[in-house]
């Protein structure tokens, strides 16, 4: 069994982090790539959604495994993305664990000091369960901005997923910062409000 994990929503200023592990015996690889799974930024919002319950059957039906965790915004303002990452990947670690995985690779440069996870630069473009995690954690994000869009519209967080586009600064010069944004993050245009 192998565990591959990452995250998404980290670049983010407004709605939580996910972190998605994935957990897959060696012999169902070769099968598992077949579902054309790759990097969650080169996939349409459609074909992730696709793609995201189409892993969850195949994990399913193959004896994998899976799993998300998120921290909200308040949880990444009090404790810090740092910690909320390490804490992640020190839960993911146990679950990898707890289903006999030989090996667990995060994507990036840094594993934040837990050790028994290796650590792949790119990892999402370059090993299928890196990738799988991504879609998860992708689309667990993406739900959740669509669904802050329904209370927050002046944001247009289902465009901008809570990422800092040119319109999303103009909506909080223009509204202020909601509920949903993280306070902790200092951001060069917007230090003047």
């Amino acid at each position: 069994m192998y565990c591959g994990i990452d995250e998404a929503g980290r670049g983010c200023i407004a709605g939580s982090l996910f972190i998605s592990g994935v957990v897959l015996d060696s012999k169902f690889l070769c099968s598992f790539k077949n579902l054309g799974i790759k990097d969650s930024k080169k996939l349409s919002y459609e074909n992730r959604n696709v793609l995201s319950t189409k892993i969850i059957d195949f994990l399913e039906s193959n004896n994998g495994f899976y799993l998300t965790l998120s921290f909200n915004s308040n949880e990444i303002d009090s404790k810090g993305l740092s910690t909320c990452l390490k804490n992640a990947l020190i839960a993911l670690r146990e679950f990898a664990q707890t289903h006999n995985s030989q090996k667990i690779i995060f994507d990036g440069n840094t594993n934040f000091g837990v050790g028994g996870i290796d650590t792949l630069i790119k990892g999402d473009s370059k090993n299928v369960l890196i990738a799988a995690a991504s879609i998860l954690a992708k689309c667990q994000k993406d739900t959740e901005m669509i669904e802050f869009d329904k209370i927050y519209p002046q944001y247009d967080f289902k465009k901008n997923k809570g990422y800092l586009t040119k319109s999303h600064i103009d909506s909080i010069k223009q509204y202020g910062l909601c509920e949903i944004h993280r306070k902790s993050y200092h951001i060069k245009s917007l230090e003047s409000l």
